[in-house]
């Protein structure tokens, strides 16, 4: 049956870490009248996260990438600056690079509150920050097929956003530590797969009947339909510190999602391949990011990550020139030259050691680089 094109709209929210400028370790307990601040002059586009150093943004629903960029900048700008005013800083990094989750403490929310209470030192040690896309897609069943389909670009997409390559002042060897961390949930990784959207509302409604979850808003998939629009929502992405990068992701997801919508407009689909291969590239984008290939399942072999950008890149061209967004995709190839945050941050922690400086001035540097490069391009 023909399904109406969607509307592919498109919302970014962003999770960040406030830290102080001159310990440049995590703020154990942001200032409330800094909070309030927040709250007031961003008019309901910020929200406190589950531990007190996390704040998130979202941008509103925009229609174009230019436009998501354009209030992502402002809001990352006028975070920034608020901190400043307080002595803190803003770092768009998906771990801090030493701070410890043993010294956070829980925000004073019911629903985190009650996460903390079902998921124990699981919860405790979410001191992890990600990058939410949603993209809109109004027919509940398109939605439900599009997920099935697009699993399978999302390793892509981890390895062109990391951004957690320490994690209390270790150095882990993973370009995505953070998914590491954030895996200790239940109801994560890859979703499940769903032949109609009925069958997903079933299964909501059972494990909501049972008492495991509130609403479909407790799936932590890393994608998933959204619990309160008419969106798909793509989570595995670690938070992108260089703003740009942010929105070659953004856009290359949104363009994904149109192109399968316009393999099923002209009766194609892409292959589904099974979970247990796709977690495998999963598992290469958090190990390796971008310096390791991932597989081709079509040809059964391992392709350097350069090529199979190039190649998505392609297939996605005629979606790109629809959006608007050819120059935001082509971003990718920047990032491949000069390298993820992850990059940023460990060729920055070994020049410092190899200048001389200690483990923790090094440290200390790595978070100096972070909050120079959050609010750059703003």
């Amino acid at each position: 049956m023909a399904v109406r094109e969607p509307s592919f709209t498109i919302g970014i929210e962003e999770e960040y870490l406030l830290v102080d400028r001159t310990t440049r370790d995590l703020v154990h307990e942001p200032p409330t009248a800094l909070m309030r601040e927040f709250e007031t002059q961003l008019k309901g586009r910020f929200s406190r996260e589950q531990l007190r150093p996390q704040v998130e943004v979202g941008t509103s629903v925009c229609t174009s990438t230019s436009e998501a960029r354009a209030e992502l900048a402002f809001l990352r700008r006028s975070v920034s600056q608020m901190a400043t005013e307080h002595g803190l800083a803003l770092i768009a990094a998906s771990t801090h690079p030493f701070g410890s989750w043993k010294d956070q403490r829980r925000t004073d929310k019911p629903r985190y509150e009650l996460l903390q209470k079902n998921l124990q030192l699981v919860a405790q040690r979410l001191l992890t920050c990600g990058m939410h896309v949603h993209v809109g897609i109004e027919d509940p069943s398109l939605r439900i097929d599009t997920m099935n389909q697009v699993s399978y670009f999302l390793p892509h997409l981890l390895a062109l956003s990391t951004s957690s390559p320490f994690w209390e002042g270790i150095e882990t060897g993973l370009r995505s530590y953070r998914l590491c961390v954030f895996d200790e949930l239940p109801r994560t990784g890859l979703p499940e797969r769903f032949e109609s959207f009925g069958e997903y509302e079933r299964a909501v409604d059972l494990l909501a009947s049972a008492g495991l979850i509130d609403d479909a808003s407790m799936l932590w998939w890393d994608v998933r339909p959204s619990a309160h629009f008419p969106t798909l929502e793509m989570r595995i992405t670690d938070v992108c510190t260089m703003l740009d990068d942010a929105i070659c992701c953004a856009a290359f997801y949104r363009c994904v999602c149109r192109m399968l919508y316009r393999l099923r407009r002209d009766n194609q689909r892409w292959r589904v391949y099974a979970t247990m291969l796709v977690s495998e590239n999963r598992w290469r984008a958090q190990r390796y990011g971008m310096d390791s290939g991932m597989v081709d399942f079509g040809r059964g072999e391992t392709v350097d990550y350069p090529d199979l950008m190039e190649e998505l890149s392609e297939i996605l061209r005629p979606d790109a020139e629809h959006f608007g967004c050819v120059e935001e995709i082509e971003h990718f190839r920047t990032i491949l030259s000069r390298g993820t945050s992850a990059h940023l941050q460990t060729s920055k922690y070994h020049s410092a050691l190899e200048g001389g400086a200690t483990h923790e001035e090094a440290m200390r540097d790595v978070v100096d680089a972070l909050i120079e490069a959050t609010i750059a391009d703003t």
